[in-house]
């Protein structure tokens, strides 16, 4: 059996020529924080942030089409953070209900579907 301890890290994908729209995206409208990458490991361009303790990486290579793959978010205020999204053109997406959780997805502008999510009791 394998014991999870954590998750490390997510790599997404971006169009080469998206690469630092991805940059300012991640930042200035979802607030991940930059760090550094060890660029001379890599043979393509791409940068690391941090978010909630967990690195995002974005690398590059030619589009693919939207897909059902997410990666989901907790949030402390899932209506603000809704209000935060549309504010910058972010069109949301209402999902089905689960118990005990309310949600929502969203597409990045390089067709990267992220879901956001508060529980309640």
């Amino acid at each position: 059996m394998i014991k999870f301890k954590r998750t490390d890290h997510v790599n997404i994908c971006v169009a080469p020529e998206k690469l630092e729209e991805a940059r300012a995206f991640y930042v200035d409208v979802l607030g991940f924080e930059p760090i550094q990458r060890p660029d001379h490991v890599f043979a393509t361009p791409g940068y690391w942030f941090t978010v909630a303790g967990i690195e995002w990486h974005i690398g590059v290579e030619q589009p693919v089409a939207r897909s059902f793959r997410h990666t989901a978010f907790e949030v402390n205020d899932l209506a603000a953070a809704r209000q935060h999204l549309e504010n910058n053109g972010i069109q949301i997406i209402e999902e089905p209900v689960i118990p005990n959780r309310n949600r929502f997805t969203f597409y990045d502008p390089f067709g990267i579907r992220m879901e956001l999510l508060e529980y309640n009791p």
